[in-house]
């Protein structure tokens, strides 16, 4: 990435519009809001309370799934649909489904909505020309996205928000990204980045472990540091949000992202406690608390004693058994821990993940690595799993990463938006 691009669409994120700006030809408009204002606005309230002037003379499709709702909890397809002044042709669904009722590596296909008649189109693991051709196909001159993210590189909402940037560039279409908060706060960077070799459809690109930023921040970087070209991008931005806010200070209601994502309380933890996807543990799905509760056959209470031992910040662990009822185990009675956070500031999700995996390796014979080396996948590349392997301590596995996360953090800083 050459210096004057990167300046020069970074630039067009620190300027505040007004709303129902063009967007520009080099990708960088925004609707601004710098994190001003009593209470919290998401990006579609602000789009909405301006009259969909940013959508004004457009046909217009939505990328979304059910988080993209109103406080009021109505989904923002069936409040443009019903508004004269939008001109909503259709609908792309991500993994899961824009309704939201397939399972993990799952969509819902191409269908008609039955509450609005629009036609649903299916992006999952579609890219490049093959998605730009569905883009082409449904007659949208602009694409919305309004999804809501969980904060952690592996979480594929950011990945279909980076794949449909780029096949909407492919097909001439303008992008238009509506943000909403980060649940796991957008305080810092954490974790290990991923290495190029080890792209996938759950880390595209070198970015955090935990990003820390949210979706209008990923889509300025993505268009300024990692698309081949830009595309015609405009931003709307919330007001009302700090980068230390967890997601309970929105007011806004919590709707699943995904069918293993029931609560924020789940965001905190999922940046770290997903590497357990990487091994031959339950990772709790087929609980109420997935991603809270990790466990297998033959683990008992040495494995909670030897990670409280470590005395990480910001958590606890106890011990635990479940029957999962779906996933790993199903059926069958597991011990393991229950991760219990006492202090949000404190704990960093990815370093306390670490030390699970370090802390179940030494506490029970029986653990493996899922024998596709996915770990890697989740970790961008094999140091994590290597370094586990040959003896190393948690420390000295987050030690590994200090350098890459560092060069990040200098990349991610120019996108910040709030304060």
């Amino acid at each position: 990435m050459n210096v004057s691009r990167r300046v020069l669409l970074a630039a067009g994120a620190g300027v505040a519009g007004a709303l129902g700006a063009g967007s520009g030809t080099a990708g960088a408009a925004t609707v601004d809001g710098q994190g001003r204002g009593p209470g919290l606005r998401t990006g579609f309230e602000r789009l909405a309370a301006d009259g969909y002037g940013l959508l004004s003379g457009q046909k217009v499709g939505v990328v979304t799934n059910p988080t993209g709702v109103t406080r009021d909890v109505r989904h923002i397809v069936d409040v443009m649909h019903a508004d004269d002044r939008v001109d909503l042709k259709a609908v792309f669904g991500p993994e899961h489904g824009f309704r939201g009722t397939a399972q993990a590596g799952g969509s819902e296909g191409r269908y008609d909505d039955p509450a609005t008649g629009l036609p649903v189109y299916d992006t999952y693991l579609k890219s490049g020309q093959a998605l730009a051709d569905i883009f082409t196909a449904s007659g949208v001159d602009t694409v919305v996205f309004d999804i809501q993210d969980v904060g952690a590189r592996f979480y594929t909402y950011i990945w279909t928000l980076y794949d449909c940037m780029e096949a909407a560039r492919l097909a001439g279409k303008r992008f238009v990204v509506l943000d909403r908060p980060n649940p796991a706060t957008g305080r810092d960077a954490y974790g290990p980045v991923l290495h190029k070799e080890f792209a996938t459809f759950v880390g595209r690109r070198e970015i955090a472990q935990a990003h820390g930023m949210t979706v209008t921040e990923l889509a300025r970087l993505f268009n300024a540091e990692y698309l081949d070209q830009p595309v015609e991008l405009a931003t709307v931005t919330m007001t009302g949000w700090k980068r230390r806010d967890f997601y309970d200070a929105s007011g806004l209601p919590w709707v699943p992202p995904s069918p293993n994502m029931p609560t924020a309380d789940t965001a905190l933890v999922y940046s770290g406690t997903c590497l357990f996807e990487g091994t031959n543990l339950s990772e709790g799905r087929g609980t109420t608390r997935p991603f809270e509760l990790l466990g297998a056959e033959g683990i008992d209470a040495r494995w909670a004693a030897a990670a409280n031992e470590l005395a990480l910040p910001g958590v606890h662990f106890r011990e635990a058994y479940f029957a999962p009822t779906f996933s790993k185990f199903q059926g069958k009675t597991v011990g393991g821990v229950q991760i219990h956070v006492d202090d949000r500031e404190a704990f960093d999700p990815v370093r306390t993940g670490v030390a699970l995996l370090v802390t179940a390796k030494s506490a029970w014979s029986g653990f493996a690595w899922r024998s596709d080396n996915w770990i890697d996948k989740l970790t961008g590349s094999t140091q994590v799993r290597t370094m586990i392997d040959k003896g190393a301590t948690a420390d000295e596995v987050v030690q590994g990463w200090h350098g890459e996360l560092e060069k990040f953090r200098a990349v991610r800083r120019p996108y910040l938006t709030y304060k």
